[in-house]
C-alpha cells in the first residue's frame, strides 16, 4: 500500500471526513523518482468544529505520528469545518519548492 493510502486511510477511520484529498507532492521537491515524502491534505471533518487550527493540527499529526516518524517529510494541512468548507473558494496552492 502507498504511503497516500495509508495516510488516506487513517484519517478516514479516525475523523470520518465528508471530504478528503491526499495529494503526493513529493515531484516538486529535490527527491528520487515515485518518492513519497512530501504531501498535502485537504480534510473537511465536523470533528474539527470548535477547535483552533492548531489542534486541528495536532489531531492530524498524532493520526499520523507513525508516518511522519518514518519517512514523511513534509505534511501540509488544510482543516475545515463543513461550514469553512462551504464559504471557501479554493484551497490554497502549494509553494514552489526552492530545493
Amino acid at each position: 500500500m502507498s504511503v497516500a493510502d495509508t495516510i488516506q486511510q487513517k484519517l478516514q477511520a479516525e475523523l470520518k471526513p465528508e471530504h478528503i484529498e491526499v495529494l503526493n507532492e513529493s515531484h516538486n521537491h529535490h527527491v528520487p523518482p515515485n518518492s513519497e515524502t512530501h504531501f498535502k491534505v485537504v480534510l473537511v471533518s465536523s470533528t474539527f468544529k470548535g477547535l483552533r487550527l492548531l489542534a486541528r493540527h495536532r489531531k492530524v499529526n498524532e493520526i499520523l505520528a507513525y508516518e511522519l516518524a518514518n519517512g514523511v517529510h513534509a505534511l501540509s494541512m488544510h482543516t475545515y469545518t463543513p461550514d469553512e468548507w462551504q464559504a471557501l473558494a479554493e484551497v490554497p496552492s502549494s509553494p514552489k519548492c526552492r530545493g
